[in-house]
């Protein structure tokens, strides 16, 4: 079944401007359906991820709602057709 990404701004670069990417495949996990944007998209995993292959503290990463860092991370459940929402930390505003 598909998963519908939602790519940030900063990492539009990398799904050819595209700000929703729609990928087949299956997956039970939040790093698998990863795995499958990456086929589809590969520039965006290390800015996602580090070198160890973990969420980078700067990013948070949303399974229909859910932050995933509070619902087992990358070994997280996924749902066919969930909604993955890739969000940056956003830093800086008025003084």
């Amino acid at each position: 079944m598909p998963f519908v990404f939602v790519v940030p701004g900063p990492l539009r670069e990398f799904s050819g401007n595209r700000d929703e990417v729609r990928v087949p495949g299956n997956a039970a996990s939040v790093g698998e359906a990863l795995a499958l944007l990456w086929q589809e998209c590969p520039g965006a995993r290390d800015r996602v991820l580090t070198e160890r292959g973990q969420v980078r503290p700067h990013v948070n990463i949303f399974v229909d709602g859910l932050n995933v860092r509070y619902a087992g991370g990358l070994a997280a459940p996924v749902r066919d057709n969930a909604e993955i929402v890739i969000v940056p930390a956003v830093s800086g505003g008025n003084r």
